[in-house]
């Protein structure tokens, strides 16, 4: 995906990027195919950086927009065929935009508004755009700050939330069990999972590997807390001795991840999160020893 069609995305699925989750992150507008900004402000090197972040009393607000879309808008098609490569800097989003400016309601003295250059407000409050765009030159804008790469505790808040799979306690032996025997305990389910999750137009991947396995063996000796999820006989390496009785268990599994953004190098999700797996309850029985008579 190329930088320009990451922050483009932005207008067409940003209802779609976040079912069955709660979005949070910057606040980023779209117009008429045009991402909007709040500021812009000249950087050393002649780049300009784009930005939601405005002086007090700024007298512009700002769409910048792909050059066919200002084509398609005035003429009707795109003619801007002379795509420019832009500056490429780690980290940041640079691309070839024309900015365009719209004036702002300022506040006077004596309680009414004004623009900077005197064009009539007719009475709009502090803060509305008034008159046409005004385009200006065509040219390479940072805009990184109005809608950046998801961070890393961005990406947790979403790890949080995946449906991550809930892992299934296995017990041998499978039926009632024998005090003074060992209950083998283990999980065959999955223990690690790949989501891909749309965060603000970035393609995000989440590997989640279970790290930790904590076995409630559901009677007062507490827990079991290990690293592997165990093997069935005869390679078992989770066991528990029980008395007598019904007992029911189920396995705590914390997650871990890593995570990529638009085919990046992976990185650590800052965190993890915890499942329980679904109870099994089993009977324990106190064997008895019982004299016969071979001959019978």
């Amino acid at each position: 995906m190329s930088v320009l069609l990451a922050w483009m995305a932005v207008s067409i699925v940003p209802a779609q990027a976040c079912v069955g989750l709660d979005c949070d992150g910057p606040d980023v507008t779209i117009g008429q195919g045009s991402l909007t900004a709040a500021y812009l402000e000249q950087a050393s090197g002649g780049l300009m950086i784009a930005s939601n972040a405005a002086p007090v009393d700024h007298p512009y607000t700002y769409q910048l927009s792909h050059p066919c879309v200002v084509d398609d808008r005035e003429n009707g098609g795109c003619r801007s065929s002379d795509f420019r490569q832009c500056p490429a800097f780690p980290g940041r989003v640079v691309e070839d935009l024309v900015p365009e400016r719209r004036r702002l309601a300022l506040p006077t003295p004596d309680g009414t508004t004004r623009t900077i250059d005197g064009f009539p407000t007719n009475g709009a409050a502090v803060g509305t755009p008034v008159g046409p765009w005004i385009v200006g030159a065509r040219q390479c804008i940072d805009i990184t700050a109005l809608n950046p790469p998801p961070s890393p505790a961005e990406v947790f808040s979403y790890f949080q939330r995946l449906p991550l799979p809930t892992l299934t306690t296995q017990h041998q032996p499978p039926g009632d069990g024998l005090a003074g025997l060992p209950v083998i305990f283990y999980t065959d389910s999955p223990t690690t999972q790949t989501f891909t999750v749309d965060i603000r137009g970035f393609t995000v991947v989440i590997q989640a590997t279970a790290q930790q396995f904590t076995w409630h063996t559901g009677d007062p000796t507490g827990q079991i807390v290990t690293t592997d999820p165990g093997q069935p006989y005869p390679a078992q390496t989770i066991e528990h001795d029980y008395r007598s009785g019904t007992y029911t268990a189920y396995l705590t599994v914390t997650w871990g991840a890593t995570f990529t953004v638009n085919g990046s190098a992976p990185a650590d999700v800052p965190g993890t999160t915890t499942t329980d797996g679904p109870p099994v309850t089993f009977d324990v029985r106190q064997a008895r020893t019982v004299l016969t008579n071979p001959y019978d």
